[in-house]
């Protein structure tokens, strides 16, 4: 049984059908219309619509999906993240006039007359359907288009049309025209997965709606009937007639003059190119940032919540970076080197903030982000952690002495024998803490391993902020665990740093799109390590990269400090190092863990791909000093 309207809505529904009858003069045929109308469906539309139509009160608190924006350190766009909707929000201020006039003048001229319905153009749409016997014309004002977009389908039927009229009255009930106006402007669809005025003014005119003039407005508003249809991007010709058809509408109305007219209509049309699909400027950072935010925040509120990503990367450090990765790895194959792949990760020890992150030597050919998510043992360049481990402990000087001397370890399974580089004949006998480190020697470092407790090498690491899985297997000084570039990097700023540390990080800051903040990664450092040690340690590795260190072709002709890293069968080469205003980790290896070639070290490749890129990035920065250990108490 069919259930009786409401009063309110039986009322709505009389003010609806009474003008039509006005708008039909009253004649028999307009009498017989609105009985089509009813026996087509309209009382079945009303009766059903009328008490399952949705509340309009919730587009107070309504948020439509909006683009969320990337953003170097500068301020320069990096990248826009959305799903279907391609969003910016723009309030009704900041919306240029012609705009909102060439609109209302082609959409709805009676908007502001208006109560959401109007009589006049309904009127001769009921004539038109009546002749043509179905829904072929209508009498949408911009509220029920508003409504239709938001609450309701695109079927052409009768119903649809009842229920849209009476929630464009409703809407008008509860909402001023200006604001009725902005959410129709930010959410009708332009053309090219652009939704609202603003994203569309940008893909278009490479403007801002606020800036838009008569000519580019009424290009906009004659976007609305068929955006593809007249999109300059496809058919310029058609732009321009579309473009006249409202400007003229606007001068009939007396809205602009004949002169304003043929101005716009002779103004040359700056046409910009679609920007809801346009590719990072730099993939590997933005694809990093992206999986850092979904992690915290969720796919759906990073495709559609509008937020804007303030980043730590400065666009043409990063550039730089990418440059380095690709030259130096040219270079290394006409030397002979058989490795496909660089990774770099670079960190600024006083903010812990990422300053170059590149994957890979070319993003196109492979997405993969090595400088993130590729876990390759560390091979020497681990030994810091080790020595680090010794110092704190308040046992160990850089002068004090291990014996470089063959030993053997029982272990599960059998026994290990650690080895140097040079093989089973490679002792060097008594030596210093210092000389061992800069000379790479495996055996000490083993020694020292497990002198001062691998688990408290582990436990140092994961305050310095590597995450990957460790196990303290007696092999573990010689860095046989798997790490990445970025938490090389990372861990090594904070030795560069003196102890003081924050965390590593690619975003600076994440706001919504009213500026509120939402994550705030303004450095707080801690000072995690003893000063006396981590002074004494970057004293030992400065030694590194002087003549007798196995990274002297990473000297760079300032104070730097630094560990190369070669693994068995020469699978990965290392060299991370640090001055204290940027610490680098460089990889070079292959994906599929093939040897790069025997004899190939980190000394060799990795050093100068290091010196390489820290020239470049250290080429305006003043030289500065690491503190001297002496100026710190021993624990």
């Amino acid at each position: 049984m069919l259930q009786k309207p409401e009063p309110q809505n039986q009322a709505i529904a009389m003010s609806f059908l009474s003008g039509v009858a006005k708008a039909t003069g009253g004649t028999v045929l307009g009498i017989t219309m609105i009985v089509s109308a009813v026996a087509a469906g309209g009382l079945v539309g009303l009766a059903f619509s009328f008490r399952n139509l949705p509340d309009v009160r919730v587009l107070r608190n309504y948020v439509p999906a909006e683009t969320s924006y990337v953003y170097d350190i500068k301020g320069r766009l990096m990248t826009s993240l959305h799903g279907e909707a391609n969003r910016e929000v723009a309030s009704l201020e900041q919306i240029s006039p012609e705009l909102k006039l060439a609109v209302v003048a082609i959409e709805d001229s009676n908007f502001y007359r208006h109560r959401g319905l109007n009589p006049y153009s309904i009127g001769r749409a009921a004539l038109t359907n009546y002749r043509e016997g179905g829904v072929s014309e209508g009498a949408s004002t911009l509220t029920m288009q508003l409504v239709k977009n938001l609450f309701l389908t695109s079927e052409r039927t009768f119903s649809r049309k009842l229920a849209e009229a009476i929630l464009a009255i409703r809407v008008e009930q509860v909402f001023s025209k200006d604001e009725i106006l902005e959410m129709y402007l930010n959410n009708i669809y332009w053309g090219h997965n652009n939704y609202g005025i603003q994203t569309a003014a940008e893909s278009y005119f490479n403007k801002s709606a606020n800036e838009l003039n008569l000519a580019e407005a009424a290009v906009l508003a004659g976007l609305i009937q068929a955006p593809e249809q007249y999109s300059p991007f496809l058919d310029y010709s058609s732009t321009k007639a579309r473009q006249a058809s409202v400007l003229a509408r606007m001068r009939t109305l007396n809205w602009i003059t004949p002169e304003e007219e043929q101005a716009a209509l002779k103004a040359p049309l700056l046409v910009g190119k679609p920007t809801a699909w346009r590719s990072s400027k730099s993939p590997f950072i933005t694809e990093a940032v992206t999986q850092e935010l979904e992690e915290r925040f969720g796919r759906e509120r990073v495709l559609r919540g509008g937020i804007r990503v303030q980043t730590t990367i400065d666009m043409d450090f990063q550039k730089m970076a990418e440059e380095s990765v690709k030259e130096n790895h040219q270079m290394l194959r006409s030397w002979g080197l058989r490795a496909d792949q660089i990774a770099l990760a670079a960190v600024d020890p006083r903010t812990h903030f990422v300053k170059a992150l590149v994957g890979g030597v070319d993003h196109e050919s492979s997405q993969f982000n090595r400088a993130l998510q590729s876990r390759r043992q560390p091979g020497s360049s681990f030994k810091p952690f080790v020595y680090y481990a010794a110092l704190a402990s308040g046992k160990y000087s850089p002068g004090t002495t291990v014996d470089d001397a063959p030993i053997t370890y029982s272990i599960p399974g059998g026994v290990y024998r650690p080895q140097n580089y040079g093989g089973q004949e490679d002792f060097g006998g008594k030596m210093s803490l210092a000389k061992s480190l800069i000379q790479s020697r495996n055996i000490p470092a083993v020694k020292l391993g497990k002198a001062v407790g691998l688990e408290k090498v582990i436990e140092i690491c994961r305050t310095l902020g590597i995450a990957s899985p460790m196990q303290p297997v007696i092999s573990l000084p010689l860095g046989s665990i798997g790490v990445t570039p970025l938490e090389m990097a990372g861990s090594f700023a904070t030795f560069a740093n003196n102890g003081w540390q924050s965390k590593t990080t690619a975003i600076l800051q994440v706001t919504d799109s009213k500026g509120n903040i939402l994550l705030d990664n303004t450095p707080t450092p801690q000072q995690v390590l003893d000063p006396w040690a981590t002074a004494s340690l970057t004293t030992m590795l400065k030694g590194v990269l002087e003549p007798g260190g196995t990274g002297s072709k990473a000297n760079i002709g300032r104070p730097a400090a630094g560990k190369t890293g070669t693994t068995s069968s020469e699978r990965d080469v290392w060299f991370v190092g640090y001055v204290p205003q940027l610490a680098t980790a460089v990889w070079i290896g292959n994906d599929d863990y093939q040897s790069m070639g025997r004899g190939i070290t980190g000394g060799d490749f990795a050093a100068p791909v290091w010196r390489s890129f820290m020239l470049k990035a250290l080429e305006n920065e003043p030289v500065k000093h690491f503190p001297a250990a002496s100026q710190f108490s021993p624990p």
